[in-house]
């Protein structure tokens, strides 16, 4: 199948990478031309502008946006609207929120065009392990597309999950998990560092890995991370968020649903921004105005 691909950073330059192996024929574009330049000594055809890329497809046109999201994205569509025909799909595979899918749905569909929205997870390893594709969209805006969806996925890793906005709320609650996940990593990792013990986290993590009811690829992951040094030097306890979590949280509340693993584990990373946290100065101030119990000046 031939498809253009806009966004060349790690992981889109990766997904090229893997359609132009299986045989897919790919026009990429970047913003920043020397990434364009590095992906066409790879067998990539190179665009330098979107009326370029556009230009390069038959019709029905399918161009895969992987920049961004939030406004970038908001401008890319823009732009591709101005340069694509009725019929022609655009597939978003970035970490949207699937109330903008469903508006841009509209917006792109009064045009004439599709749009198919495409949660994607598989970070830095999808190039060799694949990536797991959660798609929303038409059914006849989603079958055309299934070759590329099929490459790109692992064998059983992607699946038509419903209409316009599906995919990305099914990737908003994987990453709400995901938050759960590795928030109790942390905190056990956290408490076996601390032991008395001296412990070799390392192995620890090693041997989870096989047989224990709590393996995982993120495990495998921290494995990675614990064998350059388990006291992870260089790296600050500062955590951030991409939305997903905050938006799993709020779809929670308006269901009705309690998740409060999901919710901590997001309040935890905005915890970890602070140097000094003010509540924590209320709270040592309180107990000294009521008990006269001792403070710590800074």
């Amino acid at each position: 199948m031939r498809i253009g691909f806009i966004g060349l950073g790690r992981m889109g330059a990766n997904m090229v990478r893997r359609l132009v192996r299986d045989g897919h024929e790919v026009v990429a574009f970047n913003r920043t031309p020397e990434r364009t330049h590095e992906i066409m000594t790879e067998g990539v055809e190179g665009a330098f502008s979107v009326g370029e890329l556009v230009a390069g497809l038959p019709a029905p046109r399918a161009v895969w946006i992987m920049v961004p999201a939030g406004d970038a994205t908001e401008a890319m569509i823009d732009e591709l609207m101005e340069v694509l025909e009725p019929g022609d799909t655009i597939i978003d595979g970035g970490n949207t929120n699937f109330h903008d899918d469903v508006r841009r749905y509209a917006k792109v569909g009064a045009k004439g065009l599709r749009y198919v929205d495409a949660g994607t997870s598989g970070g830095v390893w999808g190039l060799q392990n694949g990536y797991c594709l959660m798609v929303g969209g038409d059914r006849d805006a989603v079958e055309p597309l299934e070759p590329v969806f099929h490459t790109l996925a692992p064998a059983d890793g992607y699946a038509h999950v419903g209409g316009p906005g599906a995919g990305h709320y099914v990737k908003m609650v994987h990453n709400g998990i995901e938050y759960g996940l590795m928030q109790a990593y942390a905190e056990g990792f956290e408490i076996l560092h601390a032991s008395d013990y001296k412990l070799d986290l390392a192995q620890i993590a090693g041997i989870w890995r096989y047989g224990s009811v709590v393996r995982s690829w993120l495990l495998e992951l921290l494995v990675d991370a614990l064998v350059k040094g388990q006291d992870f030097p260089g790296v600050k306890g500062w955590v951030a968020d991409s939305g997903e979590g905050r938006w799993t949280v709020l779809e929670a509340m308006e269901h009705d649903v309690p998740a409060p693993i999901i919710t901590l584990s997001l309040q935890a990373r905005l915890r970890s921004r602070q140097d000094e946290s003010y509540g924590a100065k209320v709270l040592a101030a309180l107990r000294n105005e009521f008990g006269g119990h001792a403070i710590k000046t800074e």
